[in-house]
């Protein structure tokens, strides 16, 4: 088995993400570190990642989890920011964020051991939609909407088409449901800096089949039979 795919199928991170993380120098097979792709892992190596060993997980685990602002999706923070997986230092397997949320952001986020599934989510094919929720300052007029729909330019090149729905208007913000299916960092908030406007809260109340819907801040739950099945059909 590809070394890369040996790391999804331990549940370190997505094939993409494992590729990085081998380029980093961060992967051993048998104690010597790995920085091309394509090595192949035969059965009875150790493969360490960070100097930890990992194996395959029998198992798969997916939570669901209403991410708080003032949390990084990261596995490490080097400025020693609270990290997602902080809540989750006593669930007995290691577990890692689906795609990421801001900092300053909160909302779904999907958390598995599952490597396969997290890349057939994050692939650009596939085309995967995330829904969020945002409170945007002053007033949005339907043609600023129309706008982030058609696409806007976001660190030098034009965003896919969105859909912007405007809920409500008051006198200091807008709310509104901003689609998107690509992942770039900070996108929905630079989307909306391009229309001269700021995003006040963003929160993630969609991510492809699964819906945020009542679970609190800061709490999580396994996901469902039915949204383990719809996860399978993407």
């Amino acid at each position: 088995m590809r070394l890369q795919k040996y790391l999804a199928s331990c549940g370190v991170a997505s094939r993409r993400s494992s590729e990085k993380m081998i380029a980093e120098g961060r992967v051993s097979v048998d104690g010597v570190t790995v920085t091309e792709m394509g090595v192949q892992v035969e059965d009875g190596q150790t493969v360490c990642v960070d100097g930890k060993p990992v194996k395959p997980e029998a198992q798969k685990h997916y939570l669901m989890y209403h991410k708080p602002a003032g949390e990084v999706t990261t596995a490490h923070d080097p400025e020693g920011r609270a990290t997602v997986l902080d809540r989750f230092k006593d669930y007995p397997v290691r577990l890692y964020p689906v795609g990421r949320l801001d900092y300053d952001s909160e909302g779904l986020l999907l958390l598995t051991n599952d490597g396969d599934l997290t890349e057939r989510m994050l692939h650009p094919s596939r085309e995967v939609e995330k829904v969020y929720l945002a409170r945007v300052s002053q007033t949005v007029t339907p043609e600023e909407a129309r706008r982030l729909e058609r696409g806007v330019m976001v660190d030098g090149r034009m965003t896919s088409r969105a859909k912007a729905k405007i809920l409500g208007t008051h006198n200091l913000y807008t709310d509104m449901l901003i689609t998107i299916h690509e992942g770039r960092n900070r996108q929905v908030r630079k989307m909306v800096e391009q229309i001269g406007h700021q995003v006040v809260m963003l929160r993630r109340i969609r991510f492809g089949p699964l819906k945020l819907g009542e679970l609190p801040r800061g709490m999580w739950r396994p996901l469902t039979q039915q949204e383990l099945e719809s996860l399978r059909l993407l």
